[in-house]
């Protein structure tokens, strides 16, 4: 019957090398970095990511306008296939006055199933090129949960390839540390078997 001692690692003992008091160490830090560091990592990218993704979309959206216009070209008669839940757009040639500088025509993507007259929502941006429209509330949070969860994959990816080397070379140690125990009981024990009776 095997008997399993808990902590025998962590206790003085004469079978424990000097590796096993590493292989303890590092399990106990491995396991703070797991369950608090990798988290922390993520917690932090996430943050950070937030904070990039709302200032771009604050710089797009004071660059960009939104303009009703008029679709004047044709639109295909079969609107393309959707895929993965995303509506697809079509360019179209598009016309719309602007109080100032009159009417402007000019080609422009808009929802595919538009149709010749309708009037859609198209952006512009401060040079009066067509441009999608800035991202919204969903779009940076997208963004930031997928920083955040890469960032605390790749950390706790990193903690246990580090990990994976560290036992590695404990493991290593520990074999060498019981070769040479050998060869100093090895002659002693040979030597008592021999003058046995």
């Amino acid at each position: 019957m095997r008997t399993r001692v808990r902590g025998w690692r962590w206790r003085r003992n004469p079978l424990r090398r000097r590796s096993d008091v590493v292989e303890a160490w590092t399990t106990l830090v491995v396991a703070l970095l797991l369950f608090v560091g990798a988290p922390l990592a993520g917690a932090v990218t996430g943050w950070w990511a937030h904070d990039q993704a709302s200032a771009a979309a604050s710089a797009e959206r004071a660059d960009r306008h939104r303009t009703r216009v008029v679709v004047v070209g044709a639109t295909p008669e079969r609107p393309p296939a959707v895929q993965g839940g995303r509506e697809h757009s079509v360019p179209v040639k598009v016309r719309w006055t602007d109080p100032v500088t009159g009417p402007h025509t000019t080609e422009a993507l808009v929802p595919a199933g538009t149709r010749h007259g309708d009037t859609v929502d198209v952006w512009f941006d401060a040079l009066g090129r067509p441009v999608g429209p800035p991202p919204g509330r969903t779009q940076i949070w997208q963004h930031t949960v997928t920083m955040g969860v890469c960032a605390a994959g790749g950390a706790a990816a990193v903690i246990v390839l580090g990990n994976a080397v560290v036992r590695r070379v404990a493991i290593g140690h520990r074999l060498t540390e019981w070769e040479r125990e050998w060869a100093r009981t090895e002659p002693q024990w040979t030597h008592r078997q021999a003058g046995g009776p």
